[in-house]
C-alpha cells in the first residue's frame, strides 16, 4: 500500500530531482509517471439496427459498449464515455468513417491509438456497416492505447459488452445473421 498522496509523490520526485542534479546522490533509474485514467459513462442512445441511423457519440466522448436484442429490427444501444486524464477531459479528434463492409462477415479494427465513436448499420446481415474512429489528446499530447483484447463471442441477438476500467471500445466482428457470434475489441490507454 502506498502511503504518500500524489502530491506528496510528485513533491518527493521534484526533491530527488533536485538532488540528482545537484551531484549529491547517482541513480541510474527514475520512477516513471503514471496517468490518472477516469473514464466516465455519458451520452446513450437506442436505434432500430436495421434503419441506417448513423450513431456518433457526442464531441469529447467515446463508445464504451453495444448492445443488441432481436433480430436486424431489434434495438441496439450504444454507450458512449468522457475520459478524463490526469483530470482534463481528453480531446476527440473529428471522426473519420470507415469504408462499408457486408454485416454477416464483418471485421473492424480501428487504426493504430484510434477508437471508435460511431457506427451506421442499414437492413438484415446481408446490409452493410460501417464505422467512425477517431484518435485522442491530452495535454497537447497524443494518447496512445495498448493491451488490446477481444472478447469471446456472443450470440448477437441477446448481445452485451462494455468496455472494463481504463479501457475503450476498438473493434467488432460479426459472422451470420442475428444468431450468429460478436466479439469486440478493446484497448487500454497506455501510461
Amino acid at each position: 500500500m502506498n502511503c504518500f498522496s500524489r502530491l506528496t509523490r510528485r513533491s518527493l520526485a521534484l526533491v530527488s530531482t533536485a538532488v540528482l542534479s545537484g551531484g549529491l546522490i547517482t541513480a541510474t533509474a527514475t520512477e516513471a509517471y503514471a496517468a490518472e485514467v477516469l473514464i466516465i459513462d455519458g451520452y446513450t442512445q437506442t436505434v432500430r439496427e436495421s434503419d441506417g441511423t448513423p450513431v456518433l457519440c457526442p464531441t469529447d466522448q467515446v463508445l464504451l459498449g453495444r448492445s443488441h436484442s432481436g433480430d436486424e429490427n431489434g434495438s441496439t444501444t450504444y454507450y458512449c464515455g468522457i475520459i478524463l486524464i490526469d483530470g482534463q477531459v481528453a480531446r476527440v479528434s473529428a471522426p473519420a468513417w470507415s469504408a462499408s463492409q457486408r454485416e454477416s462477415n464483418s471485421y473492424f479494427s480501428a487504426p493504430a491509438n484510434q477508437v471508435l465513436v460511431g457506427r451506421q448499420h442499414t437492413g438484415d446481415e446481408n446490409g452493410t456497416t460501417r464505422y467512425a474512429t477517431a484518435s485522442l489528446s491530452a495535454g497537447g499530447q497524443a494518447v496512445e492505447l495498448k493491451d488490446f483484447r477481444w472478447t469471446p463471442g456472443q450470440r448477437e441477438s441477446n448481445s452485451y459488452s462494455k468496455a472494463g476500467e481504463r479501457e475503450l471500445m476498438v473493434g467488432r466482428q460479426h459472422s451470420g445473421d442475428e444468431n450468429g457470434q460478436t466479439s469486440y475489441q478493446y484497448a487500454m490507454i497506455a501510461d
